[in-house]
């Protein structure tokens, strides 16, 4: 499964620390788009919108986008089609798990500011590993969500 994460420059320090962990410690192979360096003037939307294209077109993989807050990010990503990106930025982890067994979120978007790598860690690492429920309920919302 592929992974693929996107990033302005609020979140670029905790982008290279993830890739890191999600390769080395977790074993996944992971596409970044950026950014490649820090450039405070760059513009987040330029990382996120291929990272949810890809995600879009690629059914078994996963997107972890981040930024200062990770609204914006998750709001450009959600205006792709077949997307669902949910945001954390601290707070119960427990939404974590019902953000994947309840709407198979496929995007996790991090508020980098808000969110130390410790945490980071440990909630990317949850909401990988749950499963979405495959609850009838559930797939016919999804249905619903992604019908135009």
């Amino acid at each position: 499964m592929k992974i693929y994460l996107g990033t302005d420059h609020a979140g670029y320090e905790l982008k290279e620390q993830l890739k890191q962990f999600l390769i080395s410690e977790l074993g996944y192979d992971v596409v970044d788009f950026g950014a490649e360096s820090f450039d405070g003037e760059d513009d987040y939307p330029d990382f996120i919108k291929p990272v949810a294209k890809a995600v879009a077109n690629d059914g078994d993989s996963f997107g972890i986008v981040l930024g200062g807050s990770g609204q914006g990010e998750a709001i450009t990503a959600n205006r792709q089609q077949g997307v669902r990106a949910v945001v954390y930025y601290g707070g119960s982890i427990e939404i974590i798990k019902l953000s994947r067994e309840h709407n198979n979120a496929n995007i996790l978007s991090l508020g980098a500011r808000f969110v130390s790598f410790d945490d980071a860690k440990h909630v990317v690492k949850l909401w990988l590993d749950t499963p979405f429920s495959q609850k009838e309920r559930h797939q016919r919302r999804i249905k619903k969500i992604d019908s135009n």
